[in-house]
């Protein structure tokens, strides 16, 4: 990757499990990423409401791809979510922040926001990370 926006066109674009889902990544650079879930009826569930599934899906494609910032590709390890409101309005924003950047172990806090600024979810991901290329794109 020449770029954090050649990061992002390739995150955002193509037949991925992230842009199907209707998760777009909308920065990512030097350690850190933000994202948006778009709030219709593809993301809620029977009972109307943003489905728990979809919002971890956020939060783990943003945590991911501020992983990936850092130079090296990465899986997800282990991940916590708090699902601590049901999402109003048309989207949810998802931050993603270090906690801990180690050689081969990364760990990032997540705080996930509704379009009225409530808060939403938030949880911690750690990602198994490894300098090697996948699929063409190189951090």
């Amino acid at each position: 990757m020449d770029s954090y926006s050649d990061l992002l066109n390739a995150i955002n674009s193509g037949p991925y499990f992230g842009p199907r889902s209707r998760v777009k990544v909308t920065r990512a650079e030097n350690g850190e990423a933000e994202g948006e879930l778009e709030i219709c009826a593809d993301t809620r569930n029977p009972m109307g409401i943003v489905h728990g599934g979809a919002l971890f899906t956020l939060a783990d494609s943003v945590a991911g791809t501020a992983a990936f910032t850092t130079g090296r590709t990465c899986v997800t390890l282990d991940s916590s979510m708090q699902f601590l409101a049901a999402a109003k309005g048309d989207k949810v924003y998802c931050t993603a922040r270090p906690k801990k950047l180690g050689r081969t172990i990364v760990v990032y806090d997540v705080t996930l926001v509704d379009s009225q600024d409530r808060l939403v979810a938030s949880g911690v991901f750690s990602f198994f990370t490894k300098d090697m290329e996948v699929e063409g794109l190189k951090g």
